[in-house]
């Protein structure tokens, strides 16, 4: 008589490591969302006189249109997370590999550079959006100043530059990490490490640039998420 026995040889380990990258895929991409919907929803106006000053950082856009930029500062280092743990189950048998060590990079700098980022973007979204609602309230004061005070004060603007630039080398850190993985599509990062390059420059750049440059965040985003969703980590 034959007997014959099903046997699952699912590997748990390589299981919950898919699972893993999976969920930081859609960190990723609900990141690219936000990063569109930053320059999109944020109301533009001359901010160099009281009256446009007063109309953009009073508004509901201005908190929601900052937020959304936020919240993508806080779901991208969990994406990176996923790319550096999907490429290190990927080179787990041939141990220590290049593209491991640039994604371990890309996580440590991106989750330091998010976090040097967002106490910026706090004091920008809720505190000029309070001074505001103020001065549009009738209370005397000066928002152009105020705002100046903010947004150029020595340690904030220096740590909120130096964020951004370890975003930025995030980003090539990531990018070199897919490159030399050989599990991901070779270039899929290029575009996401362009975006985090140019983060800081766009700041001085017209509000069309800088729409498009959320644009270009998103889609860079959106390529690495599906290439992470995509990929089998065994």
């Amino acid at each position: 008589m034959n007997l014959s026995v099903s046997v699952d040889r699912t590997d748990p380990t390589s299981t919950r490591t898919r699972t893993r990258t999976r969920l930081g895929a859609l960190a990723l991409a609900a990141a690219g969302v936000l990063f569109v919907l930053y320059p999109a929803v944020r109301p533009w106006h001359d901010e160099t006189t009281v009256d446009g000053a007063t109309a953009s950082m009073s508004s509901g856009a201005w908190v929601a249109s900052h937020l959304f930029a936020m919240l993508g500062f806080v779901l991208v280092p969990l994406g990176l997370l996923a790319l550096w743990g999907t490429i290190r189950a990927a080179h787990e048998a041939s141990g220590h590999s290049r593209a491991e060590s640039y994604g371990l990079g890309a996580v440590v700098t991106g989750w330091t550079g998010a976090g040097l980022t967002l106490p910026y973007y706090g004091a920008e979204d809720f505190g000029l959006h309070a001074v505001a609602r103020a001065g549009a309230d009738g209370q005397r004061l000066d928002l152009l100043a105020l705002a100046d005070s903010v947004r150029f004060h020595p340690v904030a603007a220096t740590t909120f530059a130096l964020g951004l630039l370890l975003l930025a080398v995030a980003g090539i850190l990531a990018a070199l990490a897919v490159r030399h993985a050989g599990t991901l599509a070779r270039h899929s990062a290029v575009p996401f490490a362009a975006g985090f390059v140019l983060f800081l420059p766009q700041f001085f750049a017209p509000a069309g640039l800088r729409i498009a440059h959320g644009v270009l965040v998103g889609l860079g985003s959106a390529w690495l998420a599906w290439e992470l969703w995509r990929t089998d980590p065994r």
